[in-house]
């Protein structure tokens, strides 16, 4: 076996996976202030007004990095979410800014943590969250986001049947076009703490165990993705990537449709916390925890580390 591995050309030449920047996505925070921010629980990551998103879009778009995941922090929250769907929202003046200003792709989070004054996904009644009452309003928000400009809509929220009503509310109005990225296996993560402090969406009471998938569920997660798929996704993600590898791997096997793994806030920042310490080559283990992701199975990964690896 170590005939094959003896110089860098021949291990280049048989190597069996390889990372791109055309493999990665961009996830980007925006908000309604004025300036920009760093996000401390994920050095190196901002949250930016709309007025700062060309410099950083075309960086993306001239480090051959395909596109964006556009997450909004709106300046005020209400019971409903109602900023979500706003043709006004921070969001879609975000979506019309880089479509302006570059021919990246857009995909755009659909839920209503980030909106609502609870931090829920859904709506609220009795500190119950309300699954068909809340499909209405996705459907709406995915709506906005079409209208100004999203090439793909991406439903994070867990609820059931969301899908559907997003698919239908689409095509109702002649947005047969638009492709949706479901969360398909989305689990009760701890990895996502980062990620709320960055959108300000924790929940205010309870968590989110009763719409988030059990982190011990493999035949659930695959059920879940069955059913986006019946539904009407056209590309389905696991998150997070790498304690759910096997996940990734199974889903792939077993559906074979366009299938993406988000790399996590938490993912993100313990390389760097481990990186700052002096306990790991910060470099080598990004290339090698994207390269397992590829591995398992992912046509695309949605990561933190995009702008770093592509720059290499």
């Amino acid at each position: 076996m170590r005939r094959l591995r003896k110089n860098e050309r021949l291990r280049a030449l048989l190597r069996e996976h390889d990372v791109t920047p055309n493999d990665l996505i961009y996830p980007i925070f925006v908000h309604e202030k004025n300036k920009i921010e760093e996000i401390p629980s994920m050095p190196g990551q901002y949250r930016y007004p709309v007025s700062e998103l060309k410099k950083i879009t075309k960086k993306v778009e001239d480090l051959g990095i395909p596109g964006i995941l556009l997450f909004g922090m709106p300046e005020k929250k209400d019971e409903v979410g109602s900023e979500a769907y706003s043709d006004k929202g921070i969001v879609q003046k975000a979506i019309r800014n880089i479509k302006d200003n570059t021919d990246l792709l857009v995909i755009t989070d659909i839920c209503l943590c980030q909106y609502t004054s609870h931090g829920h996904c859904g709506l609220v009644s009795g500190g119950i969250i309300k699954n068909d009452d809340t499909l209405k309003l996705l459907a709406k928000t995915a709506l906005s986001h079409a209208k100004a400009g999203a090439d793909i809509v991406a439903p994070s929220d867990m609820m059931d049947g969301r899908v559907l009503a997003i698919r239908t509310e689409l095509d109702n109005n002649s947005f047969e076009e638009i492709l949706i990225m479901s969360y398909a296996a989305k689990f009760l993560s701890s990895f996502y703490g980062p990620f709320r402090e960055a959108a300000h969406s924790a929940p205010v009471f309870g968590d989110r165990r009763t719409y988030q998938m059990e982190p011990g569920n493999i035949l659930e997660a695959l059920r879940e993705v069955e059913l986006d798929i019946k539904e009407g996704a056209d590309i389905v993600m696991v998150k997070p990537a790498l304690p759910y590898l096997d996940v990734i791997f199974r889903v792939k096997e077993k559906f074979g449709l366009p299938t993406a793994a988000y790399n996590v806030s938490g993912e993100y920042s313990m390389v760097k916390a481990a990186s700052k310490m002096g306990w790991i080559d910060e470099n080598k283990v990004m290339e090698e925890l994207l390269l397992s992701i590829k591995r398992a199975g992912a046509d695309f990964i949605i990561s933190y580390f995009a702008l770093e690896y592509a720059s290499r």
